[in-house]
């Protein structure tokens, strides 16, 4: 029997990859399932889906994903750049970045700055485990101070938070979850991929060989435990009728740039994610309890994307012919005309 297809008429073997070779259990490819199923979902054609990453078994992951979509693996921390540049030649394609801890707070620290500050039009996923695991497990910028390693070894340095960095920076979607929770993390891609401008995604994703012990804050356990969600998600696409059955005032909506929704159901305050300082106090809050806040974190509507702060052309950069490019001697002239 067929597979099914979706609104734009793709299957969802259409959005999948060759299996998987990260290790059994990987968190990862928790993520890469819920890429698939999001992308799948809201009927985005592939061949407009551009998937970018770095190096690390983060970046390796996006092999298993979109086999049939645009695609380019980068060095070591340098994917940030490729999508500014990307965007700029063709801003028509959806970018997902996947990036990892060690690819974006270690060495590309300053590429993840920069794309945030830019407002490049991507959804930057991280899938943060607090190590190297593609060597050997190494303590990533990440991790928490005076964690122990996979091989007894104790981290004397202090953690970064690239959530708060990101909010810090200006980035109008921010948000967390975990590759134990596909329900949330299915609507928060679902909502990066809708959003226009730079979503920032960190996923806390367990390396099950080498930071998947009790005293990390990173595990299957710990996360599980310490997850405090600030609220339920629900995404409702542009193309489908919106209906809310929760009662007046238990609900709030997001409205995104294509017309689609998330619909925030409160839970435990009534927490506002257009409230910056707001944010950042939570996030510090949770980090002195040991706590693992999930969900939007950080909303600021309006913001304009790179490509629109750039002042480009609806037509794509890399579609513009040398008939376009190349002035006229009538324009050259009053082009100079207004220089002097």
């Amino acid at each position: 029997m067929a597979d099914m297809t979706n609104r734009s008429g793709f299957s969802k073997q259409d959005y999948q990859g060759p299996p998987s070779t990260l290790c059994k259990g990987c968190g990862h490819d928790s993520i890469t399932s819920c890429i698939i199923n999001a992308c799948y979902e809201m009927g985005l054609p592939p061949h407009k889906l551009a998937k970018l990453s770095g190096i690390g078994c983060s970046s390796k992951s996006i092999t298993y994903l979109l086999s049939h979509s645009h695609g380019f693996n980068a060095v070591h921390g340098r994917m940030p750049s490729l999508a500014t540049g990307a965007e700029a030649a063709n801003h028509t394609l959806k970018y997902i970045g996947v990036s990892g801890d060690g690819d974006s707070a270690n060495i590309g620290i300053g590429q993840f700055m920069h794309a945030v500050r830019r407002n490049t039009d991507m959804l930057y996923i991280i899938e943060n485990n607090g190590t190297y695991g593609l060597t050997k497990g190494q303590f990533s910028a990440t991790a928490d101070f005076h964690a122990q390693s996979h091989y007894g070894d104790v981290n004397e340095y202090q953690p970064l938070d690239l959530v708060q960095l990101a909010i810090e920076l200006g980035a109008p979607f921010v948000a967390r979850s975990f590759a134990g929770d596909k329900t949330q993390l299915t609507s928060l891609i679902k909502a990066g991929l809708a959003h226009k401008g730079c979503a920032i995604l960190d996923v806390i994703s367990p390396c099950v060989t080498f930071n998947n012990h009790e005293t990390s804050t990173k595990s299957y356990p710990y996360v599980k435990e310490h997850d405090i969600p600030l609220h339920e998600l629900g995404f409702v696409p542009s193309f489908e009728e919106i209906t809310v059955d929760y009662k007046p005032g238990e609900a709030t909506e997001i409205m995104l740039h294509d017309g689609s929704k998330l619909i925030l159901k409160k839970l435990h305050n009534e927490y506002d994610p257009a409230d910056r300082m707001n944010a950042l106090n939570v996030l510090e809050k949770g980090f002195k309890e040991q706590k693992i806040i999930t969900g939007l974190i950080y909303y600021k509507k309006d913001a304009k994307p790179h490509h629109e702060l750039l002042n480009l052309v609806d037509v794509p950069l890399r579609d513009l012919t040398e008939k376009d490019l190349i002035p006229t001697k009538e324009e050259f002239d009053a082009l100079m005309k207004e220089l002097l």
